[in-house]
């Protein structure tokens, strides 16, 4: 991504109602398009950052309108006919769904992939039925479950834990199947407590940070993908809220890639946040930096 390219992410997230889609598409411009064909066409590694987007609103708004079509045909009487509209919408005429060997890969967080292959993360997916939704007129909303991300269709102004109004959960990765409480429960991840609050609207930039998050994880496990962990760290950087961790991030990596001396002067400049709060943590950061140092010689 330019520089342009990165100055463009930072002023959309800087929004004042921020568009994870736009975010994740201007994020997916940091990788090159895979050579296969699909919905969106053969990806041209040459096309440039406003092509794709313009390919990738183009695919949103024509399930959009495959959407209005179906709701102008059966008059959904309320939520749960509603999400049973866009499953059959999405997750079965347009084929959208996950399946378990999609977290293994890239593809799986890359919006522009997720649309041109019918398949991704359920935070992918479920964002993909956030977009047509509000394209569609519907409410939608993306619920950022620990371990799994579903999405609330209907609910009120504060969305599924709030406004008073009926809604039902979908998982856009298994196709759109409803979700019953028991359901939900299951999917929390080991280690977390399924409490209402978790049914709370996730935020726009949330969204984004756990895309980057998973794209920062995936590279992590394959050391030859560290120019993949780098741009998913330095865009997250780019975001108004993020784990002060990532600066640590970013220096490892920069070491590791043989830039010796801008990783070991990232790493002092974090150790002095550290030094307020955790001074032995601060100390160890600064001997991770002389080491990188000594590396040049």
């Amino acid at each position: 991504m330019t520089e342009q390219s990165r100055d463009r992410f930072r002023t959309a997230a800087r929004a004042e109602q921020p568009d994870p889609v736009l975010l994740c598409l201007l994020a997916a411009a940091e990788h090159p398009p895979a050579p296969e064909p699909g919905g969106l066409g053969a990806p041209d590694p040459g096309v440039g950052p406003d092509a794709l987007l313009a390919a990738c609103e183009a695919a949103l708004d024509r399930h959009a309108a495959a959407v209005r079509r179906a709701v102008a045909e059966r008059r959904p009487t309320g939520p749960e006919e509603t999400a049973a509209l866009l499953a059959a919408v999405l997750g079965g005429r347009e084929g959208f769904h996950g399946r378990q060997s999609d977290y293994r890969r890239l593809e799986s967080s890359l919006l522009p992939e997720v649309l041109r292959r019918r398949r991704g993360l359920p935070i992918m997916l479920s964002l993909v039925w956030t977009a047509v939704g509000r394209r569609a007129g519907l409410t939608v909303h993306g619920i950022a479950l620990p371990g799994h991300f579903i999405v609330a269709v209907g609910g009120g102004a504060g969305g599924a834990a709030g406004g008073g109004e009926e809604y039902v959960l979908a998982d856009p990765f298994h196709g759109g199947r409803l979700l019953d409480p028991a359901d939900v429960e299951r999917l929390v991840a080991a280690g977390h407590e399924f409490t209402p609050a978790l049914l709370t609207p996730a935020a726009p930039l949330d969204i984004v940070l756990r895309v980057l998050g998973n794209i920062r994880a995936w590279a992590a496990d394959r050391p030859e993908h560290a120019r993949t962990q780098l741009w998913a760290t330095e865009l997250a950087l780019l975001l108004p809220r993020h784990p002060a961790q990532l600066r640590l991030e970013r220096a490892e990596l920069l070491v590791r890639m043989g830039d010796f001396l801008g990783g070991s002067a990232e790493m002092d400049d974090y150790a002095q946040i550290l030094d307020t709060f955790d001074p032995d943590a601060a100390a160890k950061v600064r001997q991770e930096a002389r080491a990188a140092r000594h590396r040049l010689n």
